[in-house]
């Protein structure tokens, strides 16, 4: 699978040093809107094409997937050109600046039939089914409490303090957050609240996030650009807890038992960066004719999208884009 590289910066090199790492998928292409830029970024991991326009590279008709790695507030424009020109996307998390860009993106990609998928690398990752099968087997009995913290100190970064790049931590790390829960927690939401701290720029720079779910579980998570966070993702039942030791990149899970009595710990298989699995999890749904992931339905990024735009409007938070 040839995949096309739109943008530049710290995640597209995050992206080319995993498919350099694959046999089966191939650093192919890559698209700037500098022509520099891109050539250098090529030369740097040892890339085939280069182009000076996202367009040119969606034109490319050995293209085989257009991973979009803008930021997000730059994913709708790019992705709805390259399903328009019939070519399958990977986007980025958060997956466009808000729940109307998602849902129109989505339809498009129903109506021309072609594969798109939301980049939440944690949603593809070996930890999901083996946190799920040790709650389906009953190892920690009834689950009834989810924590979850992401935390990273990030400065004033420009696309953490500006609206117009859809700042704050919430699409940015809060995502992950809310997507934990969603991960093992089948029942609907019944009710959402929040609160944030916000940046003179109006983006909320720290948040914390309560969740009541239809079974009776509640769920408690936090995420903050403003800090060094623990990362930690607890799901407690009535026998024992399972610790996972970073939401973000699940590396070890820890099962204790009754009285918090340690019972093992399971380490994930060795990774080349976590991103592999949502590509060859790409490369098999484009062999098997698939429209979205089995991982990460349409109708899971729409409402992850709504979850947010719900808050930030609890919150005061805008963007541009919400016009």
């Amino acid at each position: 699978m040839r995949v096309g590289i739109i943008g530049t910066g710290w995640i597209a090199d995050k992206a080319a040093t995993t498919l350099n790492g694959l046999k089966d998928c191939e650093a192919y292409a890559v698209g700037s809107r500098k022509l520099e830029t891109a050539e250098s970024f090529a030369k740097k991991w040892g890339i085939e094409k280069a182009y000076g326009s996202y367009s040119e590279l969606i034109n490319d008709p050995d293209v085989d997937l257009v991973y979009v790695g803008t930021p997000h507030s730059h994913h709708f424009d790019v992705t709805r050109e390259a399903l328009m020109a019939g070519k399958p996307c990977l986007v980025e998390k958060a997956f466009m600046a808000n729940a109307q860009q998602t849902q129109k993106i989505i339809e498009l990609a129903y109506k021309r039939k072609v594969f798109l998928a939301e980049a939440i690398w944690t949603r593809y990752q070996p930890a999901v089914a083996i946190v799920r099968k040790l709650i389906a087997d009953g190892r920690i009995g009834t689950p009834h409490l989810i924590t979850a913290t992401l935390g990273y100190s990030m400065g004033d970064k420009p696309r953490i303090m500006r609206p117009d790049l859809c700042g704050g931590a919430l699409l940015d790390l809060g995502v992950y957050a809310l997507n934990f829960v969603r991960m093992f927690c089948d029942a609907d939401i019944q009710t959402i609240d929040g609160y944030c701290v916000k940046s003179t720029t109006g983006m909320d720079l720290t948040n914390a996030i309560t969740i009541i779910l239809k079974d009776g579980i509640l769920a408690n998570v936090q995420s903050s650009a403003q800090c060094v966070g623990d990362n930690i993702g607890v799901i407690a039942g009535t026998q024992g807890n399972i610790i996972i030791d970073n939401i973000n990149n699940p590396q070890t899970i820890t099962l204790n038992g009754p009285n918090r009595t340690y019972v093992e710990t399971i380490r994930v298989p060795q990774q080349i960066t976590g991103y592999e699995y949502q590509f060859l999890v790409c490369r098999d749904a484009l062999a098997q004719g698939l429209l979205e992931p089995r991982e990460m339905p349409h109708h899971e990024t729409l409402y992850i999208m709504q979850l947010m735009d719900q808050l930030r409007q609890k919150w005061g938070v805008k963007y541009p884009m919400d016009n």
